[in-house]
């Protein structure tokens, strides 16, 4: 045990103020959860953008960020994690974490991806992307050029003629 914060020993004699033991070593835990919160402190820095920002199909009230004509309809999170990625930011996707107010839990809406505008300094990560709009406006832009966009719409067409001809023999019920 270390000396009190006064300095003193304690003698037992009643002109002397008593003496704080302070432990020597700290318990491991607590030095665990402060190596924890450290590294947590570098994502706090990161900016966090949920899918529901950039959904055409959503309000404001329910949490769409950017104009509904610069918006996508039903954007997920490991789009937006591509796309920033692509392009030169520091980004991980949190697979797990849901937007507070999406009602629908379905797997496609759950995500969020948090991206690294500043360095430790304060200087920007990239010249063009200034603020968190920036960087939502710019994926919001991206999404519809994903190959995976792409490749989704042309299968659809396809599967709409088929359906059509198949509705042809059918007539009314008497």
């Amino acid at each position: 045990m270390c000396k009190g914060l006064t300095g003193e020993e304690e003698d037992g004699a009643g002109g002397h103020e008593a003496v704080r033991e302070i432990p020597e070593v700290i318990p491991i835990k607590k030095m665990v959860a402060c190596v924890a919160i450290w590294s947590l402190a570098d994502q706090d820095r990161f900016i966090c953008t949920y899918p529901a920002y950039l959904n055409k199909k959503k309000t404001i009230t329910e949490g769409r960020q950017i104009p509904i004509s610069k918006a996508d309809e039903n954007p997920t999170a490991t789009e937006i994690q591509d796309i920033c990625s692509a392009v030169g930011l520091n980004v991980f996707l949190e697979k797990n974490k849901m937007y507070s107010r999406e009602w629908n839990r379905d797997v496609q809406y759950k995500g969020r991806v948090r991206v690294q505008l500043k360095q430790e300094d304060g200087s920007l990560c990239l010249v063009q992307f200034l603020s968190h709009k920036s960087v939502m406006l710019y994926a919001a832009e991206m999404i519809p050029r994903l190959k995976t966009r792409t490749q989704k719409t042309g299968v659809g067409d396809q599967s709409l003629q088929q359906g059509e001809g198949s509705k042809k023999g059918k007539g009314k019920k008497k």
